[in-house]
């Protein structure tokens, strides 16, 4: 009695089956086969395209966009197109770390002594260790303000010095450059560009510029495009990593900002200024091809 009730089940199973292909316009086999292998090769491509994805993700710490995860992906030698990126990213829910703006106010006050903007917005440059630009930032923390100041090359846009200070003198400008001058021990002179912050136009400051064969340029005042480049770099900083954090004291905030700097930022994090190349390896490839020459 029992398998009699089984073999009519099943065949009314069957037969629902049946009524169902027939108005979706399939055929019964391609419904089993459909059941045994629901995903499509392309589907279980996706599947795994997504797992790089993903992983490429969260190595840039949550902030690429499609484009720069599309150059990961190229670089380990898959064959994929940017659209198929961002659809897989906009169907995940991963996103680019945007959206940063400056707020409104008077920054700086009228500086001792002025020197010329000898850069003059030329911010393409051909070899390392011509010019730098050197820019100051805060960052909140519970402890109070923590003071931020970079050093950078604009051949490779690489951070080649930094300090970090709970106060704004001018030494938190001067240790970062004396760590860009013992990194790069330049043989000729270099153009060190900065804005007209009191920092900059101190007698300390001159006296380590002429001590260490470093000519001196600033910005025009109130004419922050002069030395965009450092300005961008804040940009990233804060967009990327400082206001997705809440830091507790200000040693949390400096580990977490040399890490950006030194972990991702400098050997990692690509720039399309370099054609999509981090700028350590932008440096490393130039100096390749002096060699070889």
């Amino acid at each position: 009695m029992r398998l009699k009730y089984a073999f009519i089940k099943q065949q009314a199973g069957h037969y629902a089956i049946r009524r169902l292909c027939l108005t979706l316009k399939v055929h019964p086999s391609g419904y089993y086969a459909w059941l045994s292998e629901p995903k499509s090769a392309r589907a279980k491509d996706d599947q795994r395209l997504l797992g790089l994805i993903k992983h490429s993700w969260l190595e840039s710490g949550g902030v690429y966009g499609y484009r720069k995860i599309h150059d990961d992906l190229r670089e380990v030698g898959e064959s994929c197109g940017r659209h198929r990126v961002a659809r897989l990213m906009r169907l995940e829910g991963l996103r680019s770390q945007t959206g940063y703006r400056r707020r409104p106010g008077k920054y700086g006050g009228k500086p001792a002594v002025a020197s010329p903007n000898l850069l003059k917005r030329q911010f393409d440059v051909r070899e390392p260790n011509k010019v730098w630009v050197t820019d100051i930032t805060y960052i909140r923390t519970y402890e109070g303000w923590l003071y931020l100041a970079v050093v950078l090359d604009l051949f490779s846009r690489q951070i080649i010095g930094w300090s970090m200070k709970s106060q704004m003198t001018s030494d938190v400008a001067i240790d970062a450059l004396l760590m860009a001058v013992w990194r790069r021990k330049p043989k000729q002179e270099v153009m060190i560009h900065s804005d007209q912050g009191s920092q900059y136009s101190s007698s300390d400051w001159r006296s380590f510029l002429k001590a260490n064969n470093l000519v001196a340029s600033m910005s025009r005042r109130g004419n922050c495009h002069d030395n965009a480049v450092a300005e961008s770099f804040f940009q990233l900083l804060k967009r990327e990593r400082i206001k997705r954090k809440i830091y507790t004291t200000r040693q949390d905030a400096r580990d977490d900002v040399f890490d950006y700097i030194e972990m991702f930022y400098n050997p990692k994090r690509r720039h399309s200024f370099n054609n999509q190349l981090s700028p350590v390896e932008f440096e490393k490839r130039y100096a390749a091809s002096l060699e070889s020459v």
